[in-house]
């Protein structure tokens, strides 16, 4: 697993990670999510012993990442794509990589065809396109069959037929017990995808939860109804102590309520109903409530002429 024990990053006055913990376990796909400089990357990079923490510790199946003598037989990564020598091609790319682990040359070719890479495996990587690019990272993350996956913005450039392909190789990997952490700013992916999130803003954690539960806790519930009489089922939903909001097509928002509840109400008063459905906020939507104070970055939609 990854363990994260009251991880800090200063960078001068900037504190980017501010006394971060938590786990990240095996056998589930985790999402890591903030604002943009929230310190996601800095804590990835921090994990892969590629920044050096100002206080705590990062430990990746036990140990800090620098002291595992073959790292991509334990952790495989992908932070940047252009992190590639550009005049290399990309069988040499994963090769050398392959040759610094102990890992088999027959590895390299597997990766190849897993990703799709097989039929430009001998094309100078300076000449792909940043899906492509992508493809290439997943491999090299790949290569040493690890035992954990660390990625950060897996399906960026990808074609929807990449992005299906990184959201089912996520979950076979979490299902055949890898401890997979994805950083993404796609929530609609990560909706679908993963099984448990880290939030985190301004360097400190906020959310550290089951993805189900997260959804419930940040979001209002309602139950959307058409009925034939929208002023009487107000009237009986009141005497309820329910709040309700009628909309501009006439359906009733019944607010924090379950649809039986609703139902129970309205059949009690005779009350005709056409449609009945409840109603929970998407990811995005409780990301979005939970992280409206804490952006860094915040644009207008003022547009000056």
């Amino acid at each position: 697993m990854i363990e994260i024990e009251n991880l800090s990053k200063r960078y001068g006055d900037k504190v980017a990670v501010d006394d971060l913990s938590f786990t990240v376990a095996p056998g589930k796909v985790t999402g890591f999510l903030g604002p943009n400089g929230a310190g996601k990357s800095t804590t990835m990079r921090m994990v892969l012993g590629l920044d050096r923490p100002t206080a705590g510790r990062a430990l990746v199946a036990g140990r800090p990442y620098a002291e595992h003598s073959r790292p991509l037989m334990k952790v495989g990564a992908l932070l940047d794509a252009k992190g590639v020598n550009g005049a290399r091609t990309a069988y040499h790319h994963l090769l050398a990589l392959a040759a610094a682990n102990g890992i088999p040359a027959s590895r390299v070719h597997e990766v190849l065809d897993m990703t799709g890479l097989s039929s430009v495996a001998r094309k100078r990587t300076k000449g792909f396109s940043l899906g492509m690019g992508q493809r290439l990272g997943i491999a090299a993350a790949l290569l040493g069959k690890p035992e954990i996956v660390v990625l950060d913005e897996p399906v960026n450039g990808l074609d929807p037929e990449g992005v299906v392909w990184v959201r089912e190789l996520m979950k076979q990997l979490a299902a055949d017990g890898c401890t997979v952490l994805v950083s993404s700013h796609l929530m609609n992916e990560m909706a679908v995808t993963a099984d448990h999130l880290v939030i985190i803003a301004k360097g400190r954690l906020l959310v550290d939860s089951a993805m189900s539960d997260f959804i419930v806790q940040h979001s209002r519930h309602s139950v959307l109804t058409r009925v034939a009489d929208p002023e009487a089922l107000r009237e009986a939903l009141d005497a309820e102590g329910i709040r309700s909001e009628r909309l501009s097509d006439g359906r009733i928002e019944a607010l924090e309520v379950g649809v039986e509840q609703v139902g129970k109400i309205a059949h009690a008063r005779q009350i005709a109903v056409y449609e009945m459905a409840a109603q929970t906020a998407s990811l995005e939507e409780a990301f979005m409530q939970l992280t409206s104070q804490q952006t860094e970055y915040r644009a207008t939609l003022e547009v000056q002429r």
